[in-house]
Formats: C-alpha cells, structure tokens, sequence
C-alpha cells in the first residue's frame, strides 16, 4: 500500500484529503509546514507528496527545491494561483506535477496514479543512484550542497531542471539515453515527440559546462550521451 503525504496549511483540506484518498486504498499523512512535513519524512516512508504552493515561512517552492536535493521522491504540487509562471517555476523545482485550486478530488487522485506509475515504471537499469559526489574533467558536482563547481574553483550555479539533468548524465556516463528516458529521470513526467524542452535543457547545460559541454554528445536517431569518466562518492 503507497502511504501518501498532504501537506497543506488549511486543515479542511488536509483532512477533506486524507479521508477521500484514504478510501481510494493509500495511507495518508498530513503535514501543516514545512517542519512539520520534514518530522514526518524522517520518520516514515512516503511514496509520494502533495505540496501546496503557498504555505507559512517556507513556500511549496523552497521545500520542494530542497527535496529534490536529497530525495527523488514524487511531488504534486497544489496551489490557487493558475499563472503558467507559478506552473513553470513549479515544474522546475523539481515538481512532478502541478493542480491549481479549487480541483476535484478525483483529478488530484488520477493524477497520484499516474506519477506513481510512472515512477515505478522506470527501468531498473535506469533507477536512480545514491550520488553525494561526482569528479569529471577536473569538474566537481556536489549532490549535497547542489553545487557545480570548474576546473578554476568557481560555483556554476543551475537551474532545478540543470541540476536534474546533469545528476542523470553524471549517474549514467557513457550510457546512450533517449530523450524519453532523459524526461522520465529528470523529472518522472512522459516524454512527448513535439516537446523539445528537453533539448533546449541539454544546450543551457552545456553552456554551462563551457569546453566541458563537447562531454554531452548528441547521438542521432537515438539521444544523448555524457562521454567522460564520472567518478562517483
């Protein structure tokens, strides 16, 4: 049974939640803030998480930055302003997927189904590895603390979705991986053939890289590939 985490700030819905997800089959936390939603994470395992955007002290987007730094664990995320930017930056922080208020119960539940699927769906060749470190080319790629750090010493600073990326590439070096697994393990979301975000993900990120960027190869017909020796802490 996949045990669920709620958290919002507004008790009606955090409860209105764990009742009716509750009998759809998941067991059901709740959390109140970002404390709190960090207590419950240290003591019980959670196979997904429902995120409101706009909480008290830390928002929806700083928790969900600062989980994705040390967790793959999936994150849908609510919020009751429907802007694309606030879906964008969502998105970007790592989010799974995005609902804006008021939804119906059942589009969130559909929604759980599909993330968790996808999730477990991942090949096994292909799942995530427990990284801290990673060493390439005399570049430094620092899980922890989300640094980037050159040959010269220097922080590269990424993006939510840079940082995903290169964590994929660094975790799997010398592997061919195609566009649809490269959106898969970045982000858990399908691929789709007219969708070219990914691409223009691979060109910030070799930007970033400057001469270390040759290190990802575009494979054609097939994808992309991180063509160095990683070594991996």
């Amino acid at each position: 049974m996949h045990r669920l985490l709620v958290v919002d700030d507004d008790i009606d819905i955090r409860s209105l939640l764990a009742e009716q997800l509750g009998r759809a089959g998941y067991q059901v936390s709740t959390a109140g803030a970002g404390a709190e939603m960090r207590r419950v994470l240290e003591r019980e395992h959670i196979d997904l998480i429902v995120l409101d955007l706009n909480l008290p002290r830390e928002d929806g987007l700083t928790l969900c930055r600062d989980l994705r730094a040390r967790s793959s664990t999936p994150v849908i995320m609510l919020t009751a302003r429907s802007e694309p930017i606030d879906r964008v930056l969502g998105l970007e922080m790592g989010a799974d997927d995005y609902l804006a208020k008021p939804f119906e119960p059942r589009e969130l539940l559909a929604r759980i189904r599909n993330v968790l699927r996808r999730t477990e769906a991942l090949p096994a060749n292909l799942e995530p590895l427990s990284i801290r470190r990673a060493r390439f080319s005399d570049w430094t790629f620092d899980l922890e603390h989300r640094h980037l750090v050159d040959p010269d010493g220097r922080v590269v600073v990424l993006s939510g979705a840079e940082f995903r990326l290169l964590r994929v590439f660094v975790a799997h070096a010398n592997k061919v991986l195609s566009r649809e697994q490269l959106v898969s393990l970045s982000s858990g979301r399908n691929y789709e053939a007219q969708d070219r975000a990914i691409d223009l993900q691979v060109s910030r990120l070799r930007q970033k890289l400057g001469e270390a960027g040759s290190l990802v190869k575009t494979v054609r017909n097939e994808g992309y590939v991180f063509a160095t020796a990683v070594g991996l802490e």
